[in-house]
C-alpha cells in the first residue's frame, strides 16, 4: 500500500487566522464561566480574605484600679462668727444711723479682742419698710427695718468666747447671733499624713488583686484625690441677748477630721 504525502503551507495569513480563532473561543469561554459565577480558571477557587487585629494591653499596662481612704482628727483652729444688728426708725436715715451705731460697737469690740482687721467683713445689708395692719383699711408703711451683717474670724480660742460675749453686749438689744462654727485652717500636716496612709490602704488592695490573679504588681499609672474637711456648726442661731454685760461664752473645740480619698491606678506584670 503506497502512502501519499500531503503537505502543508504555513503562511503567514493562515497563522493570523488560527490566533484570531483561538483568541474568540477563549473569550466566548471567558463570558460563559463569568455569568454562572464559576471561576473563570478551573480548578481556580477565589476566596475573600479579612484580617482582624486584636490590640492586648502590654505587659506592665494598667491593670488594676482601686480606692484608698484614711482620715485623721486634728484640732479646730478657727472660730466663724456670723452676726447681724437690727434696727428700725420712722425714716430708713433714723433706722440705718441706729443699725450703723450698733454694728460699729460690734466691729470696735471684737477688733479691741484680738480680731485682725482682715478677719472681720460686712457680709450684707437689707433696708425694708416696716408694715402695720390694722384690722380695718389698707396697711400702712409705720417705719423702715434695717439688717446689717458681719461675719468675724476669731483666731484664738482660748479667749474666743470672751470676744463672742462682749461684742454681743457692746451692740445691745439689736444684736442677732446667726450662727458659729469651728474651722480647722491649718491642716497641711494632717492632709500629708492623710495621704501618705490612703496611699498605703490602695497599695494594700492593689497587691491583693494581683496576687489573686496571679500577677505581680507594676508600677503606679495614675492618682487622684479628693479632700474634705467639713465645718463644725454649733447650734447658737437666732438669738437675741440683752443689752446688760454678757459673760464668756463656752467654747469647746472638740476634734475634726480632714478625710483624703484616693484613686491609683497600677500596673501588673
Amino acid at each position: 500500500m503506497r502512502l501519499s504525502h500531503m503537505t502543508v503551507t504555513v503562511t503567514p495569513r493562515r497563522v493570523a487566522l488560527v490566533l484570531f480563532a483561538v483568541i474568540a473561543l477563549l473569550v466566548v469561554y471567558l463570558m460563559g464561566a463569568t455569568r454562572s459565577g464559576a471561576s473563570p480558571v478551573a480548578g481556580l477557587a477565589l476566596t475573600k480574605t479579612s484580617t482582624t487585629t486584636s490590640t492586648t494591653p502590654p505587659v506592665g499596662g494598667p491593670g488594676i484600679t482601686v480606692g484608698g481612704h484614711a482620715k485623721v482628727a486634728g484640732t479646730p483652729d478657727t472660730l466663724r462668727l456670723d452676726l447681724s444688728v437690727v434696727a428700725t426708725g420712722s425714716t430708713v436715715s433714723q433706722a440705718l444711723a441706729s443699725a450703723n451705731r450698733s454694728a460699729g460697737a460690734v466691729q470696735k469690740s471684737l477688733l479691741g479682742n484680738g480680731v485682725k482687721k482682715e478677719d472681720l467683713q460686712t457680709s450684707g445689708l437689707n433696708i425694708q419698710p416696716d408694715y402695720e395692719y390694722p384690722k380695718s383699711g389698707k396697711p400702712f408703711i409705720k417705719g423702715y427695718q434695717v439688717s446689717e451683717s458681719l461675719s468675724a474670724k476669731l483666731r484664738n480660742l482660748d479667749h474666743a468666747g470672751d470676744g463672742i460675749g462682749k461684742a454681743v453686749s457692746a451692740g445691745g438689744n439689736s444684736v442677732r447671733v446667726n450662727g458659729i462654727s469651728l474651722d480647722l485652717e491649718d491642716t497641711g500636716a494632717l492632709v500629708s499624713s492623710a495621704r501618705d496612709k490612703a496611699f498605703v490602704d490602695a497599695k494594700a488592695k492593689a497587691e491583693q488583686y494581683a496576687k489573686a490573679a496571679g500577677r505581680g504588681l507594676g508600677d503606679v499609672v495614675s492618682i487622684t484625690e479628693d479632700i474634705s474637711t467639713p465645718r463644725n456648726p454649733i447650734a447658737l442661731r437666732d438669738m437675741a441677748f440683752s443689752q446688760e454685760k454678757l459673760s464668756s461664752v463656752p467654747i469647746q473645740p472638740g476634734s475634726q477630721d480632714v478625710s483624703v480619698t484616693v484613686t491609683v491606678v497600677f500596673s501588673m506584670r
